[in-house]
């Protein structure tokens, strides 16, 4: 468990991550992490976006569906 302190930036409140928190989700200074709620109530931080995992999984449906058409197109 790491325990963030939520702090005052501008308008705005916010949290610092810890360097080993950083380095656990794999993602560095400007770049997006997802605040995700789950289920239970409780929260998820990932640096993985899940709209983009619901359009793949649609991407490889439709792959799927048009395989033949799909290599043909890729002569």
């Amino acid at each position: 468990m790491v325990e963030l302190k939520v702090r005052k930036f501008g308008n705005s409140l916010g949290v610092v991550l810890p360097k080993e928190v950083i380095g656990r989700l794999h993602t560095a200074d400007g770049e997006r992490v997802f605040l995700i709620e789950l289920a239970d109530g409780d929260y998820r931080l990932t640096p993985y976006d899940p709209a983009f995992e619901k359009k793949m999984t649609k991407a490889d449906q439709i792959m799927a569906r048009y395989r033949n058409t799909l290599h043909a197109l890729a002569k």
